[in-house]
């Protein structure tokens, strides 16, 4: 789903839950990326505001919350770039899925706020609090079917969770 915007960059909102120190990731929510000028789409994104609404008030009628944002790097490694770290606000999950032929295409990070709030406890506003968190990754076949080819549909897409954590 991603990379089917290639050679633009794909992008969609994570929907799931918390447990414990653990995220749980329940669906993904396929956005279009409506950042302007269109050219610079290629290596950069924006979630719309209405998609964005449209999505937390889904999740919430499930008793789920907006966990983060997934997009691709058609061209670069999945990792944050200072691009995606200056426009972000945490906390939040980032998954980044790279369209180049790598070992690991697709990686999760865990992103503090600018206060270095991780979401469970407060680690100071050092450089280091502030600096995204690799997480590990345990994909279910299904969450990864959706995350390779999943494109277009009206409803949002997911069958099995994923849990992302330390």
């Amino acid at each position: 789903m991603l990379l089917a915007a290639a050679p633009q960059e794909g992008c969609a909102l994570l929907l799931g839950r918390r447990l414990g120190t653990s995220l749980v990731l329940q669906r993904i929510w396929p956005c279009c990326n409506s950042w302007q000028p269109q050219e610079e789409r290629q290596h950069r994104f924006l979630l719309d505001p209405r998609e964005q609404l449209l999505a937390q008030r889904w999740a919430r009628e499930r008793q789920l919350q907006v966990l983060g944002a997934a997009h691709s790097h058609p061209s670069s490694d999945a990792v944050p770039s200072a691009s995606d770290l200056a426009l972000s606000c945490g906390p939040a999950l980032m998954l980044i899925r790279s369209g180049r032929p790598v070992a690991t295409p697709l990686r999760a990070w865990w992103l503090p706020d600018s206060a270095g709030w991780s979401g469970d406890s407060v680690e100071g506003a050092s450089p280091a609090a502030l600096k995204p968190r690799e997480l590990a990754l345990e994909l279910v076949p299904e969450l990864e079917l959706e995350l390779e080819s999943r494109s277009g549909e009206e409803s949002p897409p997911g069958s099995g969770p994923g849990r992302l954590g330390e």
